[in-house]
């Protein structure tokens, strides 16, 4: 225990400073461009922001909004394609290497290219919409478009998570029950929708809690592509904090939203975990 002890007290150290910090700021009230020190202030932050911010709940929702949108489309593509790569097929170990290239990619590039294809008059996305004969999209300018726009890339870049793990899945799946469907002449539709997607349940489950986690977290590719517009209409609980740290300096109000998100991120992980141990 004596060796390391330095390494595990850096990493306790670094792992609840900042969490501390978070905490004890809360509580305050800085205004990061003022030379006043911090003031303790109570739960006024959290009070201002839970009954006073016209901001706050429709951030929230959109926060929401966003992760079940992303999330089960993901959970059906990924799913879908797992069930195909599972089969043998020319080319496979091939297509499914480069299918696997978004989820490696850095999320920052990700989003400027996307960026640039959801341009109104140079993006390539409103070429292919105009070919079809219909009015250009204002991907990201529309509020009625913005959201399913992010959710777009999102899509585009963890739907090859869903696969990796379900492919895991199926890979551990026992043959005999498969052999005994056979002989008794279950169909190919019944083996899927009786005997694999039944078992493949747990490994599924795990993939939409990772996936649920990180997408209610998400704030790069909104940042880059958005910045929370069009007028809010994509503003999210993780970049209205960072609007409130960096653009308007209220330090303590931004902490305390956090500790709220981080709140609610622990919450629907319990929620998901709950539902895990009841689909095993």
């Amino acid at each position: 225990m004596v060796f390391p002890a330095p390494a595990i007290a850096f990493l306790l150290l670094t792992m609840l400073f900042p969490v501390a910090f978070t905490l004890y700021m809360s509580v305050q009230r800085w205004e990061f461009s003022a030379l006043d020190p911090p003031t303790f202030i109570g739960l006024r932050n959290y009070a201002d922001f839970l009954f006073n911010d016209a901001r706050f709940w429709p951030s929230v929702a959109r926060t929401f909004a966003f992760t079940l949108l992303a999330v089960a489309v993901e959970t059906v593509l990924g799913v879908a394609i797992a069930l195909i790569f599972n089969r043998e097929f020319l080319g496979k170990g091939l297509i499914r290497t480069i299918f696997l290239f978004p989820m490696v990619a850095t999320p920052v590039a990700i989003a400027l290219v996307w960026a640039t294809m959801f341009d109104p008059n140079l993006g390539v996305l409103n070429y292919f919409v105009e070919e079809l004969g219909l009015p250009p999209v204002l991907w990201t300018s529309d509020a009625d478009w913005v959201l399913p726009a992010l959710a777009l890339v999102d899509i585009w870049e963890w739907t090859p998570f869903i696969t990796l793990i379900t492919l895991a899945g199926l890979s551990s799946l026992p043959s005999e029950p498969y052999e005994a469907a056979r002989i008794d002449g279950a169909s190919p539709r019944q083996i899927l929708w009786d005997l694999t997607l039944p078992m493949l349940r747990p490994t599924i489950v795990v993939a939409v809690l990772f996936r649920a986690i990180d997408a209610l977290k998400t704030f790069d590719i909104i940042q880059v592509i958005t910045q929370g517009g069009a007028d809010f209409s994509s503003e999210t609980l993780n970049i209205y904090a960072f609007q409130n740290a960096f653009n308007y300096y209220h330090l303590g109000y931004a902490s305390a939203i956090l500790v709220f998100f981080f709140m609610l991120v622990m919450g629907v992980s319990i929620l998901l975990l709950r539902v895990r141990r009841a689909a095993e």
